[in-house]
């Protein structure tokens, strides 16, 4: 992705942390999957090069969305870890255009794919 030296932190959390999180900063009163939050961007960026950001996951979340999809628990895991990455990287599927969600999409599969098929740190289910 451009980045071989970057450093991110992973903050995985159960749903209230994530909640706590998601009202305190995005100013809403729900637990999400997964948040991310930007070393690169706005006020501040640049202060640190290779930190990309941070990425918060509900583990809680990751099981309940994971067991409704029928997926491993571990897949779900990546996905969000993925999906989180990415947005520390500037893609975005909320704010942008459809096609820069789809980019997005194209992207998180793409990557998910090559994890899946070829780290021994997941079971090819």
């Amino acid at each position: 992705m451009g980045y071989p030296e970057a450093e991110l932190s992973i903050l995985i959390l159960d749903n209230a942390g994530i909640k706590k999180i998601n009202c305190e900063y995005l100013q809403r009163d729900r637990p999400t999957n997964v948040i991310s939050f930007a070393m690169q961007e706005g006020e501040g960026s640049g202060l640190s090069p290779l930190m990309l950001g941070d990425v918060v996951i509900s583990a809680e979340r990751a099981a309940t969305d994971a067991a409704e999809a029928s997926i491993p628990f571990e897949h779900e895991l990546w996905f969000l870890l993925i999906h989180g990455v990415l947005h520390l990287l500037g893609y975005d599927h909320e704010r942008g255009t459809v096609q820069e969600a789809e980019l997005m999409e194209a992207k998180e599969s793409e990557i998910f794919d090559l994890l899946v098929r070829e780290s021994p740190l997941t079971e090819n289910n």
